[in-house]
């Protein structure tokens, strides 16, 4: 499994489970929607965490800063 997402990405997925968790918490989003936005926060957070995106790798996708060559 290689890492394909950056850091603005990330941090990106991270603040948006937040603003949903938050939004559940205090009662503006509930029922089936608050469901299926809590589970998207959760895999939000979980490919944060591991900087890995499943649904980037069929299309080629990455977020993360291609690798300096080191000559030497």
């Amino acid at each position: 499994m290689k890492k394909n997402m950056g850091t603005f990405d990330r941090i990106f997925r991270i603040l948006v489970a937040i603003v949903i968790i938050a939004l559940y918490a205090t009662g503006n989003i509930g029922g089936v929607l608050a469901i299926v936005l809590l589970v998207l926060s959760a895999i939000f957070i979980l490919t944060s965490f591991i900087s890995f995106c499943p649904l980037y790798l069929p299309f080629g996708i990455s977020t993360r800063k291609k690798e300096k060559a080191v000559k030497g």
